[in-house]
């Protein structure tokens, strides 16, 4: 068996390996990425969903947990593939994020008269109520977003969002 010996701390910087960069002082030149579109379009949603997550931590839900209430809510016994074909999210995710909605008593799948196959979503008590908070945080982040940008900027940038994104 080798035995290895442990290595002491230098007090002088190792010299430097192949292939590896000399470390430096100032900040990192990703002019390259930010002129890009999709950079910092990622870098600004990791920030609104940071700050979401950090407004609806009391609250216990998610964005797509949100978005799911509030679209059952305003669109009550649709059915479930066509909230989920909406919100953009697969059908197996959608289905256990409903699973896990229904176990908290915050929705509710019924039977579609007009096809038995098929559920019809709606909210329960608990989830209106939970909504209507949620709608209060959610106004809150967005009075945020318009003093970041101004109003006129928020809605500039959500028009074209809704556009890059073909949402009507």
């Amino acid at each position: 068996m080798a035995v290895r010996r442990a290595r002491t701390p230098r007090s002088t910087p190792a010299p430097q390996e192949a292939g590896e960069a000399a470390p430096v002082d100032h900040p990192l030149d990703l002019s390259s990425l930010t002129g890009i579109t999709g950079y910092p379009l990622r870098r600004a949603q990791l920030a609104v969903f940071d700050d979401f997550n950090r407004r609806f931590a009391s609250l216990d839900l998610s964005p797509a947990q949100y978005s799911a209430l509030v679209a059952i809510g305003d669109n009550p016994g649709r059915k479930q593939s066509e909230i989920a074909g909406a919100l953009g999210i697969q059908r197996p995710n959608f289905v256990a994020m409903m699973d896990e909605l229904e176990r908290r008593g915050l929705a509710e799948r019924l039977r579609s008269d007009a096809d038995r196959r098929s559920h019809a979503l709606v909210l329960t008590q608990r989830g209106s109520e939970l909504v209507a908070r949620a709608r209060l945080a959610q106004s809150q982040q967005e009075e945020a977003i318009a003093r970041l940008l101004g109003p006129q900027g928020r809605e500039t940038l959500v028009a074209l969002l809704r556009r890059l994104a073909k949402i009507e």
